[in-house]
């Protein structure tokens, strides 16, 4: 069974899943196209950090960092090995939910033009095609999505 739950983002396992994200987007995208969150500027009041996991294994993060009028998906990342299982479908339902909670009206995210599994992933749970939002600024690594809550 999936558990998906607030944690800090220090949790040691948290922590390996981060910078394993962090290198992977480092050996696909120039770092200028780069943006996602340090470890540190994941505790904030503002963000709301989940891992999932199986047993005491931790196989996925995700977290959703909130706006004024809207929320925003981060730092999703799944383990190589515990993809195809269902763990991004469950992190992302559980930031969605939280977006819901808070009453935001709209979720988006930005996330890299060669990650189509992630692409699909997002279109299946209701996110279309967008332009850039808030600080970021167009470019042809980046795709930009939301979705209407």
């Amino acid at each position: 069974m999936i558990i998906v739950e607030r944690t800090d983002p220090h949790h040691p396992q948290a922590t390996a899943l981060l910078k394993q994200s962090h290198a992977l987007m480092a050996s696909l995208f120039p770092p200028e196209d780069n943006f996602y969150l340090e470890i540190d500027d994941l505790v904030a009041d503002d963000i709301h950090f989940f891992t999932a996991r199986i047993g005491e294994q931790i196989l996925g993060t995700g977290a959703l960092k909130v706006y004024a009028d809207y929320g925003e998906v981060k730092s999703m990342f799944v383990s190589e090995d515990a993809r195809g299982k269902g763990i991004a479908d469950a992190l992302l339902r559980q930031i969605i939910d939280q977006a819901i909670e808070m009453k935001l009206p709209l979720i988006r995210l930005e996330t890299g033009n060669l990650l189509h599994a992630a692409h699909r992933l997002y279109a299946r749970h209701g996110f279309v095609p967008c332009g850039a939002f808030g600080d970021y600024i167009t470019a042809k690594s980046s795709v930009f999505m939301e979705k209407p809550l």
